[in-house]
């Protein structure tokens, strides 16, 4: 129960965090490098959920909200979306990915899912890292916002997400998304834990 708080408290935090907005790029040579980093653009969801959900979810630009950060205590990284499904109701992914912040290119990473459809109380949420992977993941930092990093991932579930009390079921076979982390050099740092 202690755990199911803490994991509740974090995903209430990933909730208030702010959207993709970016400061205007500097001025000076690396200024076309650094304008393309800080397209909005960037930031981008595609995937199909289907079961107590049906929805085609493609969300691009000023469509969606997207953030990301390290995970607490060295367990990885997350990347956040944030959007209007097909009737209009106010989702949010989270995506819990067990790789080490700043790695660079990382393959089969195992993947937590959950989803929040805000303002109704329903979240969904796969039962550990196993159900989901990420086949491909990148990062890279973006020159012109130290701190800043684009992540970019696609993979899959073999498991549905559902809610914590297992009476509805959110199936959702394939993801592919980018979006931002903001990463403190002690993240990138960091031995993670068993």
């Amino acid at each position: 129960m202690h755990v199911r708080l803490q994991f509740l408290a974090a995903l209430l935090g990933v909730a208030l965090m702010g959207s993709c907005s970016h400061p205007p790029p500097p001025a000076g040579a690396d200024a076309a490098r650094a304008a393309a980093d800080a397209r909005p653009a960037g930031c981008f969801l595609a995937t199909r959920l289907k079961g107590a959900l049906e929805a085609a979810i493609d969300w691009r630009g000023d469509t969606l909200l997207c953030e990301g950060g390290a995970r607490p205590e060295g367990r990885g990284l997350r990347a956040s979306f944030a959007g209007k499904g097909s009737q209009g109701e106010a989702l949010r992914f989270v995506f819990g990915l067990a790789a080490r912040p700043g790695a660079g290119e990382s393959r089969n990473v195992a993947t937590h899912l959950t989803l929040i459809v805000e303002g109704s109380g329903k979240l969904y949420a796969t039962q550990g890292d196993a159900q989901c992977t990420t086949e491909l993941l990148q990062q890279s930092p973006l020159v012109a916002q130290p701190g800043q990093w684009r992540v970019r991932a696609r993979g899959y579930c073999i498991d549905p997400a559902a809610t914590l009390d297992a009476s509805a079921r959110l199936y959702m076979e394939r993801f592919d998304f980018e979006g931002l982390a903001r990463f403190d050099p002690e993240d990138l740092n960091v031995v993670p834990k068993p």
